[in-house]
């Protein structure tokens, strides 16, 4: 009998990738399909065909059957992981009735159903009235409530993507717990839908009839249809196994388990996520997500723009390093690093704060990106640097916030992402965290956390914690130097943790004199998967 391999599905913003594991986590082969069909009919939306999803992800399939050794047969079960609150609205037949509304998209419902009374004095009464409006202008199927009543009207199903493709395969409308990260009536610290008295089925016109079922992360939730089989090459009848958001899985492809572990994700969204038992509310009133491991949390902390900015940085300062790299047949990636390395410790006293995109709690919505510290001296590559050391601050401030909730002391950190492929932005964050930084054995950890996930669903091994010591493992490891340590952590405590408040009164003024609604980039320019912070 052939060894067994679990075939993986990772839908990310910027491409789909179909992944093939063996039981030790090692990637045996890989298809990847760019998702070049993004739309912006309006500037700030960010739209999809649903339909572009699914053949994006079929070429993926037929692309790997074509170029693997693996045998069909030897595939023993299908796992996907999806990026998070890309919502689809289907008919009473399973049509899409719209485009996807993409992560991305920044288009606010103006017009908000009203709570119950009691429900707004609550509100006022702990500070979270505002907080609650924005959960309800963000929110998709407001938006299309209110400008698109026609279509609501039709509303059949209101799905994540992660739901979505699902149902593509097995015909059934039934989704992982893990993967429900968007607004929408989810219950985060019982891992349900909201109970029908919760104060979100008053703040959304979604009906509990519109929703996917729900199951635990790891459990059979159906095979893979004959009309899928079809279009991906995937053998009918194959088990599909219920995955978890991407960034769910990649805490676990990290080999992420215990609270004392802080997993690193440097992706168009930059992240800190421990794993715990225990309901943990890193931000107050900003809920933990459900973890990819049942009965767990992730207490994330965002940076919404997070290695955007060096995608960012290299579009409109690194054109020469890029021709460059052309001419070597190098990657890019190594060029910016001796970029980075050209430049001590600290960037010369440029010091960066990176609320290019803010959050809705700490930074709060009037937030934005600030750099300090020029003088003549500095060059293009002390502000890339400077980019690479002001996400290291802000998210070691987001794992301090973690230790500070949660009375536990991280000592370890994993880094994955696209960012992760640096070994400038590695060694830096080893250094501002004053931590052994620590780089997972292989790059797709997305795909590697969802194969653990099913290769215990398929008793291919017997627990998440005997999966996850067979499949994952560390490759490189960036210790601190003593040397950066100590300029790091004067700059740190000394001027990155004062800016926010010194700078918070003229951010205020900048909203009151050119208003709020700035609208950012929308295309999706770097690995790495993100979704909103939802409560």
């Amino acid at each position: 009998m052939s060894k067994p391999y679990i075939l993986a599905i990772d839908n990310g913003t910027q491409s789909v990738r179909a992944l093939l594991f063996d039981m030790h986590g090692n990637l045996v082969d890989k298809s990847q399909v760019a998702m070049a069909s993004y739309q912006s009919p309006q500037p700030g939306w960010v739209e999809n065909d649903p339909q572009a999803f699914w053949q994006a992800l079929c070429q993926a399939c037929q692309h790997l059957w074509a170029n693997t050794s693996v045998p069909k047969s030897a595939i023993a079960g299908m796992v996907i992981t999806t990026q998070r609150g890309t919502t689809i609205a289907l008919d009473k037949y399973g049509q899409p009735l719209r485009p996807a509304m993409v992560w991305l998209d920044q288009r606010r419902a103006d017009v908000i159903p009203k709570l119950k009374w009691w429900w707004e004095v609550a509100f006022r009464a702990i500070g979270m009235h505002e907080t609650v409006r924005f959960f309800q202008k963000e929110a998709e199927a407001n938006w299309i409530a209110q400008y698109q009543p026609e279509i609501w009207a039709k509303t059949d199903k209101y799905l994540l993507l992660s739901g979505y493709l699902n149902f593509r395969f097995t015909g059934r409308f039934v989704d992982s717990v893990a993967s429900q990260v968007g607004y929408i009536p989810f219950d985060y610290k019982k891992g349900r839908w909201a109970s029908l008295s919760d104060w979100k089925w008053q703040a959304l016109p979604i009906r509990p009839s519109m929703l996917p079922e729900l199951v635990p992360a790891g459990k059979l939730i159906g095979r893979v249809s004959a009309a899928a089989a079809l279009d991906t090459g995937i053998p009918e009848g194959l088990p599909v196994i219920a995955g978890a958001a991407d960034k769910a899985c990649e805490v676990i492809g990290a080999g992420c388990l215990t609270p004392d572990i802080a997993c690193l994700s440097y992706g168009t969204t930059a992240t800190v996520n421990t794993t715990t038992k225990r309901y943990l509310e890193a931000t107050p009133f900003i809920p933990p997500y459900q973890a990819a491991v049942p009965k767990h949390y992730n207490t994330e902390i965002q940076i919404t723009r997070g290695f955007w900015m060096v995608s960012w940085f290299k579009e409109q300062f690194g054109l020469h390093e890029q021709q460059i790299a052309r001419d070597r047949g190098v990657a890019p990636e190594t060029l910016f690093d001796e970029l980075v390395n050209a430049v001590p410790a600290g960037a010369q006293g440029l010091v960066l704060q990176p609320f290019w995109n803010p959050g809705i709690k700490l930074p709060g919505p009037e937030a934005k990106g600030a750099i300090i510290g020029f003088g003549d001296f500095h060059t293009r590559a002390h502000l890339y640097r400077a980019i690479l050391e002001g996400l290291a601050y802000a998210l070691r401030e987001a794992k301090e916030r973690i230790e500070l909730r949660s009375g536990t002391r991280i000592t370890r950190v994993r880094v994955s992402g696209g960012g992760s492929q640096s070994d400038a932005a590695m060694q830096i964050t080893a250094n501002i965290f004053n931590l052994p930084c620590e780089r997972p054995h292989l790059y797709e950890t997305s795909g590697l956390g969802a194969a653990v996930l099913a290769s215990v669903s398929l008793d291919l091994h017997p627990d998440i914690a005997t999966a996850m010591e067979k499949m994952t493992r560390i490759g490189q490891v960036f210790l601190p130097e003593p040397e950066h340590v100590r300029i790091y952590e004067q700059l740190y405590s000394r001027v990155y943790c004062r800016m926010y408040q010194r700078l918070q009164p003229l951010y205020l003024a900048i909203q009151e004199i050119c208003g709020q609604k700035l609208v950012h980039s929308i295309e999706p320019t770097e690995t790495g998967h993100a979704g909103p912070r939802t409560f």
